[in-house]
């Protein structure tokens, strides 16, 4: 019916789709507005009174009446010159009460000790972000109960959309207007005061209402006891690593760069050489024209922007002509030079320690990223790559105790799959590696060749991670068929784990979601996909997850128990950095044994499982000595 194809006015639904699709123009254009949202997601309806606190005693008060109250919402500007504290004070009514330093005639440190300490229960959002600031400013920073952030992270770790207005819309269909100075660049009062007020207090309601709706969900979704063990007590740990920072061998690192920058020079002039002629090594374009065009190596179909020359193509072009060798090392020199040597001296602060970032509401898999620098993907697989480690080093009179979880996914695969040869092998302190080989391959444990565990390593470890034969014979360098077979093979000695592999992907397309031991879960909608790729994808999630989410529950766990015992029996010793599965303690020389073996007491006994939980500690002058 042609009638059904005119131009219809926007129905009420597309507003919330839009918002959620962050259609912001289109919103605007079309003059969507929000429906009247039902009763229950709406933040409850209270008569809030607003007091500006100027003197003293008018604070102290107020700060009676918080630590009477069940919780207080608090807001902080990023700079601590003004906060917003909320506190319910009957069935339907509130105070929302605002200091600003500019207005205070007492003592503002003092007003914000008293806030932040431990007697007043605080609701907040990005609890560590503010754990750092307070204590970067000697202040107490205690008394944390909830962090909406965390929360709402914990109950979709997918979603990468954890800002306080972004949290709102999506619970509550419907938009706040920001604060202009809650904007991490901007540290004054500007603009219309009394507008940036109100806004400040909206959002502060708003952490309120997120509160109410996200701490009954957590529960729901059997959650608390991860957020409330492990995600919350890691914001202060976190903080306090943050602050701490790692130091780093300042000269060691110059002479490093220098040493790479003469390299790669060296090679730039060997690969015009072998090219005949100079060009941009760095443009795809160019060297493309010059492997493919002039020298004619084997290649792929060309593109409108040329011929690929990334890391994967020129490996298996590596040993067809010298200059793709070249070209490769020069790419590694010239990597390691700008990412690390030229990057980490960037970062460095005056006192010649690097403070990277912790960010907990990044991955979907619950680990912990670094940024600014990223301290978490430093190259271990060269000895070039390696050596930056070597840079890092303790303060005068300490050194640093690295310890690490001993092959934790797979103790984990083992524990869940319940695979019973898996457990033996681990039980009985076999290297599990040589172990899977010799099952392989059918020879006795001590006729395992380097190369029958290498590939027995690979097969492992991809196994985790729902690899496909054709990935497998790519990683280890045999044809698909005998990938196939080595991966048949290792489901013959280990059928627990093919059943494992069944069951999970099996659950998670019938429950839409995976979960780790403690409960953390991540939706999976891809798995319902009609997609093949969009599927499969999902079924490699599936697999992998459980174990590599659980790996990061434990690992987080630790950190909080290792910090607790610290504080307890090695106060000057500090956790300085968290990589993946190890940790980074440095503290003075004469307590380095003590730590280590407080690092793998606390790392071993923060999970029972069906196998060992082995962690090894050891310590040095340097990062890569401690790495044993």
């Amino acid at each position: 019916d042609p009638a059904e194809n005119r131009v219809q006015e926007p129905t009420p639904a597309a507003y919330p789709l839009f918002l959620k699709l962050e259609f912001s123009k289109l919103i605007e254009k079309m003059n969507l507005r929000p429906e009247e949202a039902a009763p229950a997601e709406t933040a409850p309806d209270v008569t809030v009174t607003v007091e500006c606190v100027t003197a003293e005693e008018q604070a102290r008060k107020l700060l009676d009446l918080f630590r009477k109250a069940d919780h207080v919402t608090v807001l902080a500007l990023p700079d601590l010159s003004g906060v917003i504290a909320d506190c319910g004070t009957g069935a339907d009514t509130a105070l929302s009460a605002e200091f600003f330093f500019e207005r205070y005639t007492g003592d503002w440190n003092a007003l914000l000790n008293a806030l932040f300490a431990g007697n007043i229960k605080k609701v907040s959002h990005n609890v560590k972000d503010l754990t750092r600031t307070l204590l970067e400013n000697g202040l107490n920073a205690e008394g944390f109960v909830f962090d909406t952030a965390l929360a709402a992270y914990l109950a979709d770790a997918t979603s990468g959309k954890y800002e306080i207005g972004q949290l709102f819309a999506a619970y509550f269909h419907t938009e706040l207007v920001k604060p202009a100075y809650l904007d991490p660049d901007a540290f004054s009062l500007l603009g219309d005061v009394t507008a940036a007020e109100a806004a400040f207090h909206s959002y502060t309601s708003a952490v309120d209402a997120l509160y109410g709706v996200l701490a009954p969900k957590l529960k729901e979704l059997d959650l608390w006891d991860l957020y409330a063990t492990a995600e919350l007590p890691l914001c202060r740990v976190l903080a306090e690593m943050e602050l701490a920072g790692c130091r780093v061998d300042k000269g060691a690192l110059v002479s490093f760069g220098e040493m790479l920058s003469e390299k790669a020079a060296a090679l730039e002039q060997d690969i015009y050489n072998m090219a005949g002629e100079e060009f941009n090594i760095n443009s795809p374009k160019q060297l493309g024209e010059i492997l493919f065009g002039k020298l004619g190596l084997p290649h792929g179909k060309k593109t409108k922007t040329g011929w690929s020359t990334n890391a994967d193509v020129l490996e298996k072009l590596r040993y067809e002509a010298p200059i793709v060798g070249a070209v490769l090392e020069y790419r590694q020199y010239a990597k390691l030079r700008s990412t690390y040597a030229e990057g980490l001296l960037k970062a460095m602060d005056p006192d010649g320690r690097i403070r990277t970032r912790f960010q907990m509401t990044v991955t979907a898999t619950g680990r912990l990223s670094s940024t600014e620098p990223n301290l978490q993907n430093i190259p271990t697989r060269t000895d070039l790559g390696s050596e930056i480690r070597r840079m890092f080093i303790p303060a005068e009179g300490c050194v640093l105790v690295d310890a690490d979880y001993s092959q934790i996914e797979l103790r984990l695969l083992a524990h869940i799959s319940g695979d019973e040869a898996m457990r033996a092998a681990f039980t009985t302190g076999a290297d599990i590696h040589t172990a899977t080989a010799a099952q392989v391959f059918h020879v006795a444990p001590g006729d395992v060749t380097h190369e029958m565990r290498r590939r027995a390593k690979a097969v492992n470890f991809g196994i985790v991670y729902g690899i496909s034969a054709f990935s497998l014979s790519q990683d280890i360098g045999v044809t698909v068929a005998e990938a196939k077979a080595y991966m048949e093979a290792y489901f013959a000695t280990f059928p627990g784990v093919r059943k494992y592999m069944d069951d999970v992907v099996a659950k998670a397309k019938e429950q839409g979601y995976v979960e780790t031991l403690f409960h953390r879960r991540r939706e999976l909608p891809e798995i319902r996909s009609s997609n093949f790729n969009m599927r499969s994808f999902g079924e490699r999630v599936a697999l992998n997850m459980p174990i590599q989410g659980t790996a990061a529950d434990i690992m987080k766990l630790a950190m909080v128990a290792v910090e607790k015992r610290l504080k307890r029996e090695l106060p000057e010793a500090k956790l300085v950095l968290q990589v993946h599965d190890e940790l980074i303690v440095e503290c003075p020389e004469p307590q380095a044994k003590a730590a280590a073996k407080l690092l793998e007491e606390e790392m071993e006994q923060v999970a029972h499982l069906s196998v060992p939980l082995t962690a090894e500690a050891h310590w040095g002058r340097n990062w890569l000595e401690a790495k044993g």
